[in-house]
């Protein structure tokens, strides 16, 4: 069995539980940039409605500031850092998730590099969301008042090395030379997912890659 699969399968067990005891559970699946968190999240998602319950997936990149604010701020080579993303807004966004609301959330076109308001709605009777990104265990103020929030919080755990391959992977992807592509990644995301790994706050669930 892959280690997607077997992921998969842990955290539908521990949905299910969950699921006996409350309307709606609030999933939370964190990691490092390149720790494959999309990748499970929507796995687990199909899954779920393959065996007919309701599932959304929300991304944390939807809550992207704009690339003109991150101009005005100086930070528009730091894109992904903590500081680059409307904190306060992805914040209300959990919490009235939590509360089982219907929800309407951005989404990130990555093609056109903007988050789009409006553009997808979580509804109220939907028993099973799962958000994903880099802070939603993050020890650093706003976001560390995420943690609380999440009825099952899976930290995805890879080993840094991995973690640079890919992101190196990545910008060859999009036809960036093999010094370019080093540059790009360890100019941001790589500093970004050593930040992530170091200031991690405690997950009910932690997934690691086998060797």
């Amino acid at each position: 069995m892959s280690n997607l699969a077997k992921h998969t399968q842990t955290m539908i067990a521990a949905i299910t539980d969950l699921r006996a005891t409350r309307s709606r559970v609030l999933v939370g699946v964190a990691g490092a940039p390149g720790s494959g968190k999309s990748t499970l999240a929507d796995d687990v998602a199909h899954k779920l409605r393959m065996a007919h319950c309701g599932c959304a997936v929300v991304n944390m990149d939807g809550f992207h500031l704009d690339n003109a604010v991150l101009d005005d701020r100086g930070l528009r080579a730091r894109k992904g850092a903590p500081e680059t993303f409307d904190a306060q807004g992805f914040l209300h966004m959990v919490t009235r998730l939590g509360a089982g609301h219907e929800v309407v959330v951005p989404i990130f076109d990555r093609h056109r590099d903007i988050a789009i308001a409006g553009a997808a709605v979580v509804p109220a009777d939907c028993p099973v969301v799962l958000v994903e990104g880099n802070y939603l265990l993050f020890n650093e103020s706003p976001w560390d008042q995420l943690a609380n929030l999440w009825d099952l919080s899976v930290f995805m755990d890879v080993p840094m090395s991995d973690l640079r391959a890919r992101l190196i992977q990545r910008w060859l992807s999009h036809n960036l030379s093999r010094t370019a592509a080093t540059k790009r990644a360890e100019g941001n995301d790589i500093p970004n997912a050593q930040r992530v790994i170091e200031r991690m706050m405690p997950a009910h669930m932690i997934l690691t890659t086998d060797h």
